[in-house]
């Protein structure tokens, strides 16, 4: 005869899947709330690319877009020795024709979708676009990379680069597209 155990055998179950009824709390939000970003432009298709992919992120997150265009001071060597010659006519006309071109790029690829702005600043171009970026208080920057290597890499530097180890804000970065 078999003698009955006194252990009661069980069937394991699972845990209940844990359910957050709750919604996160106010220093959640505010952590991930964008609601401005900066689009620096230099008119190129890597630019352009760029601000394609800000629209859309300003759209989600129903923030406000800028986009900023740096002329670069336009320094001639002079001859009989007077050094650097800066000639200041090209670099208001650069100027004037960089607003305008930016305004067409305005309405063109953001048209009335969600709130923009655009500035044309002289000088280095991440130092005035880190300015910008400081004066506006934006949340994300979207640069392009020109996707540069070695030896292009070496003597032209890359913008972005210094923009991404510079930043206060976080940068988001479009790399060319096409083939890798």
């Amino acid at each position: 005869m078999k003698k009955k155990s006194s252990l009661k055998r069980t069937r394991a179950r699972r845990p209940a899947p844990l359910r957050r009824t709750a919604k996160p709390g106010p220093a959640v939000q505010e952590k991930f709330s964008i609601r401005s970003i900066l689009v620096p432009i230099d008119f190129s298709i890597h630019s352009k690319n760029a601000l394609k992919y800000a629209v859309p992120l300003a759209e989600k997150f129903k923030a406000s877009l800028h986009l900023v265009y740096v002329v670069e001071p336009t320094i001639y060597p002079a001859d009989l020795g007077f050094g650097q010659v800066v000639l200041p006519g090209v670099e208001e006309e650069l100027r004037e024709k960089g607003g305008e071109e930016l305004q067409s790029l305005m309405k063109k690829e953001i048209g009335g979708r969600v709130k923009s702005s655009c500035a044309v600043r002289t000088g280095n171009p991440h130092q005035e676009i880190l300015r910008e970026a400081e004066e506006l208080g934006v949340a994300l920057i979207v640069v392009a990379t020109h996707g540069h290597s070695g030896v292009e890499h070496m003597l032209f530097g890359s913008t972005a680069d210094r923009i991404v180890r510079n930043a206060r804000c976080p940068v988001l970065t479009v790399r060319p597209e096409g083939p890798k």
